[in-house]
């Protein structure tokens, strides 16, 4: 048997992503689907700087308290290239946090489960490390936002 090679990460940017209040789409008895509207953001760190472009929207169903979560969206690069951002993972609180998430008050990373997959497509060169590897994020919910911490599997 080879050696287990377990992955390390590397931080590369918070993507703060500005929402409108969620649309519902509607779906079935057991699960809910919606719409939730990006209406703007930033992100900031040492590998990306830029602005989300309003118009991209995640799209989520809800069953019981968990969420399946599927979002697409633009950033605008600081240098001007355009990048496209495709962005699938799972939100769901851990028990006791339940009732803080759905009063609206402040819950960390750790408290929740809110873990997503990327895949950004650019012809920038000099963004081009962004398409030839995976990367992973860990959201929070703040007001009016959706912050994701980014990182590179090395």
């Amino acid at each position: 048997m080879t050696e287990l090679l377990v992955p390390s990460l590397e931080y590369v940017f918070e993507i703060r992503a500005e929402v409108a209040p969620p649309l519902r789409i509607g779906r079935s008895v057991a699960e809910e689907l919606h719409l939730t509207p990006i209406t703007g953001g930033t992100v900031s760190g040492p590998r990306l700087t830029g602005t989300v472009l309003a118009g991209g929207g995640d799209w989520w169903v809800g069953r019981g308290a968990m969420c399946q979560l599927d979002a697409r969206y633009l950033v605008a690069a600081e240098d001007g290239a355009v990048i496209d951002v495709v962005n699938r993972g799972y939100w769901r609180p851990e028990p006791d946090a339940e009732d803080r998430v759905f009063a609206g008050e402040p819950v960390t990373e750790a408290q929740l489960y809110y873990r997503t997959a990327f895949t950004f497509q650019t012809d920038a060169a000099s963004h081009r490390w962004l398409t030839e590897s995976q990367f992973i994020g860990m959201a929070r919910a703040e007001a009016d936002a959706v912050c994701i911490r980014v990182f590179r599997i090395e």
